[in-house]
């Protein structure tokens, strides 16, 4: 598990990633900013996202294959358009084709090839499944288990490279929590009516898949409840995300031998050589309780009941590219939680597929065709622009001292930009793609990334590499590297249309910018310093300053309405909460450098009959026009760092001055906050 702060959410489940793309092109509102969106019957200083996106949600139709629409899932869209252009062409079985094309073209044919995908039926797994039943002790399971990470599977725990958090330049081991079925932890110990419900959901899914799979139904039942108990004894175990967003907590750096003293049924010298990790002596465990209460879960359990709950995560694992029976099961679970009306058309699940699993092969060929070099120097400009902007917020800051003022200009200025795509591109040679094999190319591309993974332990960091594919429609910063990056997927409209003022350029693309970049110093980012290491470089008294910003921030956002009842958690999305305002006041501070530069002033003409301010504030609401399902929207709110666009947008606009003065509001109005938060 890779730590880092990305704009949007990316949540996976049952191998199926969720925001990911939409319904065909011709359904999609254009994608540039457009003043049509504006709803003029409605008062800006009201309900500032009703004003700028309310002919948007009037106009615009959730395509049934989606549990949320909005700027960034019609460019994904947009963009799987020219993947699969490029996908359908490579996977002609050309004898000319280059090894790039050979791979990504013959992966993608093997994931369409839906025919041969049903006749093999559950085939292709059996063997798996095989290994699993012939498991004559607990012991023997390990090496199981170990198998099955290999191949993709989340079975029981996580095993994984990152950097030290104390030597960011190394890369070591790392032990986790893991292998639940449903979001999180809370869908197992919580009693609410939804969360009852959703167990039962789970509970009907694994009958499902296991009467498909050969079950009696009367077995498959008693299976899911075996299932059922040993996962929430997992969510037990495993620690609140919430209290995960502090790095001292999944700091516990342990011995082998101090691993094996509180988790000695995990045989953890047998798991390592059977996964195939390196040597090493020392392992960073995030959380230590987790591994001793599964210990005494390994104990408890019977040998027939952890072999249920390994079948079943394999099971999980692969339901998605099995045959028809397993995908309609699969997608009908996925339904309750997102309310998703209908499967993605199998030409995009295989182009996401192939995305994940040979995304920098793929992206090679999408950046050909997307991003030139034009774009990649405007943007470097803006960057610069809006780390001079943050520079000068940091060194007028009343509440900050100047020893944590030189401290955050030094981290500030080590920052690393990475732009479009990577310099180096990752080589896919030892990944084995065969046409017509499409379980086959699937674990065998996780085994490429986990063997890719685990050869890092006890080297040093690859500062080049990406978290993220260049077709991404998203943006991160990584603490343990101290960068911020932007795909390529993402640099295009309405984040950036180099056919717009520098407004509306400063209020999409602009405020992305001033978003990463603020994750540095956010609740999280703040406790790494310029070279990635978690170390606190702030005096007591700052840190207390922060601290109260910060609760201001976390309060307000905890009254905000998500779905029905049920409120935000402004603890868990703190951070977003603070980039989200602190990147929307440097990007508009580096907007007014950028028009005070301009000697003719006819950069500040109003273009529309809306002022540059004004263009800055709509640009910014563009992007976070937003259609969610209830039961996606229920959903975020308990895994999802991320708020709801509407309060992205009316959260932020209510802290600035800024904005009201550009829309001359009045003290009293709803976007005029009495005790407006800022931190940055």
């Amino acid at each position: 598990m890779r730590v880092f702060s990305s704009l949007l959410v990316g949540l996976l489940l049952a191998g199926t990633a969720w925001a990911q793309a939409a319904a065909p092109a011709s359904s999609a509102p254009a994608l540039e900013f457009n003043l049509d969106n504006i709803d003029k019957n409605v008062n800006p200083c009201t309900d500032f996202y009703q004003y700028a996106c309310g002919n948007w949600l009037r106009r615009a139709k959730m395509p049934p294959d989606q549990m949320m629409w909005l700027s960034f899932v019609e460019l994904d869209e947009h963009n799987e358009l020219i993947l699969k252009d490029i996908l359908e062409k490579d996977s002609a079985n050309d004898p000319k084709r280059d090894a790039i094309d050979q791979k990504i073209g013959d992966f993608y044919q093997a994931c369409m090839d839906e025919k041969a995908v049903d006749t093999a039926g559950l085939s292709p797994l059996r063997p798996e499944l095989n290994r699993i039943a012939a498991v004559p002790d607990k012991k023997s399971l390990i090496d199981v288990i170990a198998h099955d990470h290999v191949l993709g599977a989340n079975t029981l725990f996580d095993f994984d490279s990152a950097a030290d958090l104390h030597n960011a330049d190394m890369d070591i081991a790392n032990l986790d929590q893991s292998g639940l079925s449903l979001p999180d932890r809370d869908y197992y110990l919580k009693d609410t009516p939804k969360m009852v419900e959703m167990r039962k959901h789970l509970a009907d899914y694994i009958t499902e898949i296991f009467t498909l799979s050969g079950q009696s139904p009367k077995d498959a039942a008693e299976s899911a409840q075996t299932i059922l108990q040993i996962e929430t004894a997992l969510a037990k175990a495993a620690m609140d995300r919430t209290l995960r967003r502090d790095p001292k907590n999944i700091d516990h750096k342990m011995t082998l031998e101090q691993v094996e003293a509180i988790a000695p049924d995990f045989h953890l010298a047998d798991y390592l050589s059977a996964v195939g990790s390196p040597g090493f002596t020392e392992v960073n465990v995030r959380n230590p309780d987790f591994f001793k209460d599964v210990n005494a879960l390994l104990q408890s359990e019977s040998l027939a009941a952890l072999k249920t709950y390994t079948t079943w995560r394999l099971l999980s694992m692969a339901a998605p590219w099995l045959s028809q029976p397993y995908v309609d099961a699969n997608f009908r679970f996925r339904q309750t939680l997102t309310g998703q009306k209908e499967n993605r058309p199998r030409w995009k699940r295989c182009t996401d597929l192939t995305d994940r699993e040979l995304g920098e092969a793929l992206g090679q060929r999408f950046v050909e065709r997307t991003f030139g070099a034009d774009g990649k120097r405007r943007m470097l400009k803006m960057v610069t622009e809006l780390e001079a902007s943050l520079k000068e917020d940091i060194q007028t800051l009343p509440w900050m001292s100047e020893d944590t003022k030189k401290q955050a200009l030094i981290k500030l200025a080590a920052i690393n930009n990475k732009i479009g795509y990577p310099d180096k591109w990752r080589d896919y040679t030892k990944f084995n793609v065969e046409r017509g094999d499409l379980l086959g190319n699937y674990f065998r591309g996780n085994r490429f990334e986990s063997d890719r993974e685990l050869a890092k332990i006890g080297h040093p960091v690859d500062k080049g590499e990406w978290e993220m594919t260049p077709p991404t429609v998203n943006a991160y910063y990584q603490p343990s590297k101290n960068e911020i990056v932007f795909p390529a997927g993402i640099l295009q409209p309405p984040f950036f249309d180099r056919t717009k003022d520098d407004a509306v350029n400063f209020g999409g693309i602009g405020i992305v910018i001033g978003h990463e970049l603020t994750h540095g110093f956010d609740d999280e980012g703040r406790k790494y310093d310029p070279k990635g290491n978690v170390r606190d470089w702030w005096t007591q008294q700052d840190g207390e300053e922060f601290n109260k910003r910060a609760a201001c921030i976390a309060n307000e956002y905890s009254n905000f309405v998500a779905v029905d009842d049920l409120k935000l958690n402004g603890k868990l999305t703190l951070g977003e909460n603070t980039a989200d305002n602190g990147g929307a006041r440097i990007a508009f501070t580096a907007l007014e450098h950028v028009l005070d530069e301009d000697p003719s002033g006819k950069s500040r003409e109003k273009i529309g009959g809306f002022t540059p301010e004004q263009r800055f504030f709509l640009g910014f609401g563009r992007v976070w026009c937003e259609l969610r399902t209830p039961e996606f929207n229920r959903m975020l709110v308990t895994v999802d760092p991320h708020s709801p666009g509407k309060y992205r947008i009316d959260g932020v606009v209510q802290n600035m001055p800024e904005f009201g003065k550009a829309w001359s509001c009045k003290a009293g109005d709803p976007m005029v906050s009495a005790n407006a938060c800022r931190v940055w």
